[in-house]
């Protein structure tokens, strides 16, 4: 007959891939419940209030079109709706596509019945399948893998989290209107339960069968497979383990199969008793937890205490004489197992011979090892007892009592056992590899041994005393003959012949008195050691290696594993050199990932990659957490430097004479640090961890404090970064790390990080931690609670520096780069202030602030807009100025007739929607100079940290103007055609500071009628608020209504820019006109001063020829040049 799983069979191929695919969907249940999205478990009130409409459970089935209309009515939840499809939509899907897999794998594991029953498959029955050693086992997995997958599923991701996932998945994407949408379907299988994992949280009734029974599955094929795992060893592990004492640890992987069946019929588990008590003798006669999958673990005290046959016959187990006996002999069994592992762990001790002569002894002592230590490590376990609970707790209190249970000890046999594995699996690997080779070298020697005894009783050979005597000559030959015709390949046959030959050479040593004769003597006992050494070489059996690595299972600890965590870092502490045991604890915790693996491989199904990588990454992530120790240790020695170099250590001077070398000397000890402990990735977490608290801790700012505390703590603040960074250097050669690159890499990352979360509050489609380019698994970046509307440190830096140079407290000199307050007239702040930023965060914080100042601009232009077209733009009463205005300027090139009158009238009735344009235009302003100072200092500082790089960047953009300049003027021209060269190349100029501000284009805009009018009567209005002083410039007349002119004028242009350029002619030309209006009024009226209003005018044309940088012909196209030389008298 075939081979049920040989690929021509597809009755067992179908099969396979079956369970293939269950062991794969329960990997991506668990990938993905480590990824649900916060809001979905509505726990937090702000999110309840702000998408609680939005999102909803099963209910929402029974009326779709009431929350739907509830959405309708409002604009801002549809809006908010828009937003959380676009950033979830992605996440939803994969969850989505693994519920569905759920669904389809019953689905196919049910056709694949119906299929056998009707005979699909040639010669193929549930009955052939299930009496075949193979099919037995893959059909028994399929239905406990199903049973896994809805456990996993209710116990990872809440009932109501999946319930509302699926009605937004439904809601968000086109499946509802595809017709072999299976959606109805899995909302069924995966509604709500009613089940929660927290601790205390009362079982749902008639749970978990009847959410088993939400797909019914045949009952007949039901009970054979659980008529076979109740009576077969469907896995032969009985083999493994010969003790009748082991046997429930032999079945332990069975047991587990079976547990989660019998729930696909209850009626056993509730009424059968007979049944019941069979399968607790068998299984469960002197255990109740037990692990399922992966280390999940149940107590089995609590799971069938509803079911009453169930109940009845685990209390045999749980009769507290049973319990003290199996606890008693587990202690027992650790204090004779714990001196017998270390003994056989000495160095030196495992020996080849002492292998191969005790091969069934180190067996037995491994059995007996890992059986005490999966009953102690599962039965004491804190996941597997309800505190809750009083039963467990008793059951669990008289466990720890009569075992004697104390984790460290445990924990050591753990180790010594691991280890001892290890060294004895490698070993005998050597010796299967070496075996063939040995045994031939063996009977080599042993056959040339008995040739020269032969030639010796020939009298040729001179031997002392040794007679000629034919006889034993042949018979010696004969033997060497013997020897020399056993055969490797048939070793039993060689076995046999071998032992008869050792007892001939005993024989023939007593019969013809050979013992007188010394040499002869010693000739035959090496011969027959020769023959032993074969007869144990032939006995090296890879079996010996199965059993091994079926004993050594540690799958059951997958999760219990971490509660060991602090005793190993407490004993890598105490003993660094403790690593290399732990190293054996691994590979043997690595050997779970054959369970799910093994069906994938055999299937060669290309799930194998993601499932390997997920358990493997896994199994990384928690290495990576026990030897985080190290990196932390060194980071606590690290912190007394820190403290040495900020307080005690003064910089040595880079040319110091000899004799005064004495002087500087300063660190009496020297801080070591063994390289070998240190792990790059691990002294990355730590300084990451360690910097991000410090930035957290350090820049948090009381917006109340009379003076502002930004300067003091960002001294602070960039003290201890130096310290850092310094220590860091400090520490480099001695742990051979490239410390300054981990640095930046780090430092870099941490502040970049904070941006990208900090400007997610001004995107519509927020990045997501596990989208972030700057975010790390294996070297996370904590997240720390918001402390105010900030999320992270740069918002709060950010928000204090625009607190501080508030344009309606504070009043910016342009040339002094200073701001003052406008009351007490002292100096708030000026340029140092960001130099201090650059000494405390580097360039990355400084650009980072840049970045985050652009995202604020470009909401403050949004904002802006929206009110000018939903406010302004619809009052009736002010769009009527607006076109008598128009109409009054007409033409432009004109002087307005009656002009002080005009102006003063369009003033007047506009003035109550100036307060908040004014408020708008000068944050925008605020940014923008904040920005000019940023770019400012980088790129000072690029010339003066970097000068070949900013000659370089210099250079190529000029260049790429160039190319691009000449493009427009002559298309033959090629144009810079690299997409990505114009955009990195951005990136590195906004680095290194040479960019302007003014010039950048922040949002899109449509035409707007009337903007250049707006603009105009606005700039007019504030004209009065503003006087010129001589030293100074445009100063605010009364402190009471502040107006602070650079912020006035860089807002405005920024705002001008953001349009067609024939607005800003526009507008121009508006004021140039009022300019020439205003003055052909004061001449006629022979007014000899200049009116005030004027000069803010001019002003206003002044600056904008500066800032813009454009010739002065822009202004005095609509300003002849005899007025501009008058006011530069005034000037």
């Amino acid at each position: 007959m075939v081979d049920f799983l040989a690929e021509n069979n597809l009755c067992g191929q179908a099969v396979l891939r079956i369970v293939s695919r269950g062991n794969a969907i329960i990997a991506e249940l668990l990938r993905l419940s480590e990824f649900i999205p916060t809001v979905f478990r509505l726990r937090d009130k702000n999110d309840q209030q702000k998408y609680g409409d939005i999102i909803c459970d099963f209910s929402y089935f029974k009326g779709p079109e009431y929350y739907e209309g509830k959405l309708e009515a409002k604009p801002e939840l549809q809006d908010l709706d828009e937003e959380f499809r676009e950033n979830n939509i992605e996440i939803l899907t994969r969850f989505y596509l693994a519920f569905e897999s759920v669904h389809k794998y019953i689905m196919d594991l049910k056709r694949y019945l119906d299929d056998l029953h009707e005979g699909v498959y040639i010669q193929q029955t549930l009955e052939t399948v299930i009496i075949n050693e193979d099919g037995k086992q893959l059909l028994c997995e399929a239905l406990y893998l199903y049973g896994v997958m809805l456990t996993v599923i209710d116990q990872k991701i809440e009932g109501e989290v999946r319930e509302r996932m699926l009605v937004s998945y439904y809601r968000y994407s086109a499946a509802r209107s595809s017709a072999d949408s299976n959606l109805d379907d899995i909302c069924k299988l995966l509604r709500s339960t009613g089940y929660s994992s927290q601790p205390g949280a009362k079982r749902p009734p008639g749970y978990p069968e009847s959410y088993f029974q939400r797909v019914p599955v045949s009952q007949t094929f039901v009970s054979m497979v659980i008529g076979r795992l109740r009576s077969d060893d469907i896995y032969n592990q009985v083999s493994a383990y010969p003790l009748p004492e082991h046997r429930s640890t032999a079945l332990a992987n069975q047991a587990s199969m079976l547990y989660v069946c019998l729930y696909f019929t209850p009626s056993i588990l509730q009424t059968q008793q007979a049944k019941m008590r069979e399968i607790v003798d068998k299984y469960f006669p002197d255990n109740w937890v037990i692990s399922i999958y992966m280390g999940i673990t149940v107590n089995l005290v609590e799971a069938w205490e509803p079911y009453k046959a169930a109940k009845t016959a685990l209390n045999y187990t749980l009769d507290t004489a049973n319990i003290k006996e199996q606890a008693c002999r587990y202690a027992e069994g650790m204090e004779i197992l714990k001196p017998k592992v270390q003994q056989l762990l000495k160095e030196g001790f495992l020996r080849e011979e002492i292998i191969l002569d005790n091969i069934p002894k180190l067996l037995n002592c491994l059995r007996d090892c890992n059986v005490a230590i999966r009953w102690l490590m599962l039965h004491t376990a804190e996941s597997a007892y309800d505190v809750n609970n009083k039963r467990l707790r008793q059951i669990k209190d008289q466990v720890m009592t009569d075992s004697k249970y104390k984790p460290r000890m445990l924990f050591q046999l753990l180790l010594d056992t691991a280890q001892f594995e290890f060294t004895l699996k490698e070993m005998f690997k050597q010796m299967l590899l070496e075996k063939q080779i040995k045994w031939e070298s063996y009977k080599k020697e042993g056959s040339e041994r008995m040739t020269e005894l032969a030639e010796v009783f020939s009298g040729v050979k001179p031997l002392t005393r040794v007679e000629k005597n034919e006889n034993l000559q042949a018979w010696f030959r004969e033997i060497s003959k013997q020897i020399e015709s056993l055969n490797y390949e048939d070793s039993t046959a060689a076995g046999r012949k071998t032992v008869q030959l050792i007892q001939a050479l005993v024989e023939v040593q007593e019969f013809h008195q050979l013992e007188s004769n010394l040499q002869v003597c010693q000739f035959l006992a090496d011969t027959r050691k020769f023959l032993h050494q074969m007869i144990r070489t032939i006995n090296i059996k890879e079996e010996v290696l199965i059993t091994m690595q079926i004993v050594g299972d540690l799958s059951y600890a997958w999760q219990i594993i971490d509660s060991f965590t602090s005793i190993m870092q407490e004993s890598i502490r105490v003993n660094p050199s403790m690593v290399t045991k732990l190293r054996a604890t691994f590979l043997k915790l690595a050997s779970a990932l054959d369970l799910p693996l093994l069906r994938i491989n055999q299937a060669n199904s290309p799930d194998l990659l993601s499932v390997s990588q997920f358990y493997s990454g896994e199994l990384v992530a928690y290495v990576r957490k026990v030897l985080q120790i190290i990196p932390d240790s060194m980071f606590t020695s690290l912190a007394k430097i820190i403290k040495l170099q900020i307080h005690d250590i003064t910089e040595v001077p880079t040319r110091l004479d000899k004799d005064k070398l004495k002087d500087y000397s300063q660190l009496v000890p020297r801080y070591e640090v063994d390289p070998k402990q240190l792990l790059e990735d691990g002294i990355r977490k730590e300084l990451v961890r360690r910097v991000a608290y410090a930035l957290h801790k350090g820049l948090i700012f009381n917006p109340k404090a009379k003076a502002s505390e930004l300067m003091p703590k960002l001294k602070e603040m960039a003290a201890t970064m130096d310290g850092f960074y310094r220590s860091f250097e400090y520490i480099q050669d001695y742990v051979s790390i490239y410390g300054l690159k981990i640095w930046q890499e780090e430092v870099s990352r941490i502040i970049n990080y904070n941006v990208e979360q900090e400007c997610n509050s001004f995107l519509r489609t927020k990045i997501q931690d596990w989208q972030s380019v700057y975010q790390s698994t294996h070297i996370p970046i904590p997240k720390f609670p918001s402390v105010d509307e900030s999320a992270t440190f740069i918002g709060r830096l950010c928000r204090e520096v625009l607190r501080i140079t508030d344009p309606k407290a504070t009043c910016f000199m342009d040339q002094l780069n200073t701001w003052y307050d406008l009351k007490s007239h002292q100096e708030v702040t000026s340029n140092r202030l960001f130099s201090e930023i650059q000494d405390t965060l580097g360039t990355f914080g400084l650009n980072g602030l840049d970045r985050l100042l652009c995202f604020m601009i470009v909401k403050e232009l949004q904002n802006f807009l929206t009110v000018l077209q939903r406010s302004i733009l619809r009052d009736k009463a002010v769009v009527e100025v607006f076109k008598g205005m128009m109409t009054a300027a007409n033409p432009v090139q004109g002087i307005v007739a009656n002009a002080s009158k005009v102006y003063a009238n369009a003033t007047a009735k506009t003035q109550k929607i100036w307060g908040g344009y004014l408020e708008a235009i000068m944050k925008v302003g605020q940014m923008q100079i904040l920005r000019q100072q940023i770019a400012h200092e980088l790129n000072y500082s690029c010339k003066f940290d970097s000068k070949h790089l900013a000659a370089a960047l210099d250079n190529i953009n000029k260049s790429l103007l160039a190319d691009i300049e000449a493009h427009y003027q002559d298309p033959s021209l090629p144009y810079p055609k690299e997409d990505t060269l114009l955009y990195e190349i951005t990136a590195y100029l906004e680095a290194a500071g040479v960019h302007n501000p003014l010039n950048k284009i922040y949002i899109t805009t449509k035409r707007l009628p009337y903007f250049p009018i707006v603009n105009f009567l606005f700039v007019i209005a504030q004209l009065p608020k503003l006087q010129y002083t001589k030293n100074i410039g445009m100063t605010c007349r009364k402190p009471a209504d502040p107006v602070d002119w650079p912020p006035l004028v860089l807002g405005l242009l920024t705002l001008l820019k953001q349009f067609h350029s024939r607005y800003t002619e526009q507008f121009l030309a508006l004021i140039g006109q009022f300019i020439r209006s205003i003055m052909e009024q004061c001449t006629s009226q022979k007014i000899p001063d200049m009116p005030s209003d004027v000069v803010g005018a001019l002003m206003l044309l002044e600056d904008y020829v500066k800032y813009t940088k454009l010739p002065r012909k822009v202004a005095e196209a609509h300003v002849p040049s005899f007025i501009f030389d008058e006011f530069r008298t005034v000037l």
